[in-house]
């Protein structure tokens, strides 16, 4: 039985303007977990094996129960490496990028997950001159092979701000997306989610994304700072992860009933 084309809904909603919502998983890799998910709180998921000992593959069968409650499963690579984003294309809806700062490299990695099969002297062509191998080869990968393909580089980095005018005019490019650590850190304020000169940036990556019509987002684990970057403009919501979530629900629960 064929999996729903997640990834392409998850597409077509960010095209449309709509706000999606999700959240890391980057501990829990048993599929039973989805059975304790709330009904429409989620859109998507974000695996990710970059901070941990874990390998994406052993994500996989969570891939699969989540596609059965209806959210989409997006994968971190490990890399920025296009043989790595079109590994992990193959298997999940779709793909995030770590520090994605250079427009060209941008490209050679969004045709990696949107271009599948093609490589070497064929995809140099098609970057190039727009030179299709055939009209079949091009209904083939853009209405079969790749169209449940999500491609989202993430902004960590002050180059990646100064170059995200031409990142987001990349075909392909559905939404951007922040690493506040990293970012923060770049800037000199690590970790200071609230200082100004953040807001100020991630004010400038929305409206920039939005002039392409491409969403963008930032992680956060505080619900007030989630809610003002919504408020800012953000459409590409990730909040949280597993086990700062449980974490939350167990301080909250339990602190109540030390009183």
């Amino acid at each position: 039985m064929p999996l729903p084309k997640l990834g392409r809904q998850l597409r077509e909603r960010l095209q449309r303007g709509e706000t999606v919502f999700g959240t890391f998983i980057q501990n829990a890799v048993n599929p039973a977990l989805v059975d304790f998910l709330p009904d429409n709180a989620l859109d998507f998921v974000i695996v990710t094996a970059e901070h941990n000992a874990l390998d994406l593959a052993e994500f996989l069968p969570l891939r699969y129960a989540l596609a059965a409650r209806g959210i989409a499963c997006l994968a971190r690579t490990h890399s920025r490496d296009v043989d790595d984003v079109s590994k992990v294309c193959d298997s999940f809806d779709g793909v995030v990028v770590p520090y994605v700062e250079d427009p060209q490299h941008c490209r050679r990695l969004a045709a990696a997950a949107l271009l599948r099969p093609l490589k070497g002297a064929a995809l140099d062509a098609l970057l190039r001159d727009n030179a299709w191998p055939s009209d079949k080869t091009r209904t083939y990968i853009q209405d079969d092979r790749c169209a449940n393909t999500v491609f989202v580089p993430m902004i960590e980095s002050l180059a990646g701000i100064s170059n995200l005018d031409a990142i987001c005019s990349i075909p392909g490019v559905h939404a951007v997306f922040v690493g506040p650590n990293d970012l923060t850190t770049t800037m000199g304020i690590p970790n200071e989610y609230d200082h100004p000169d953040l807001i100020h940036r991630l004010q400038q990556i929305i409206d920039t994304a939005n002039r392409s019509h491409v969403a963008a987002g930032c992680w956060f684990g505080k619900l007030d700072q989630a809610v003002r970057t919504i408020r800012q403009g953000a459409r590409f919501v990730v909040y949280s992860n597993d086990a700062s979530l449980l974490r939350d629900a167990i301080e909250k629960s339990f602190g109540e009933l030390r009183k």
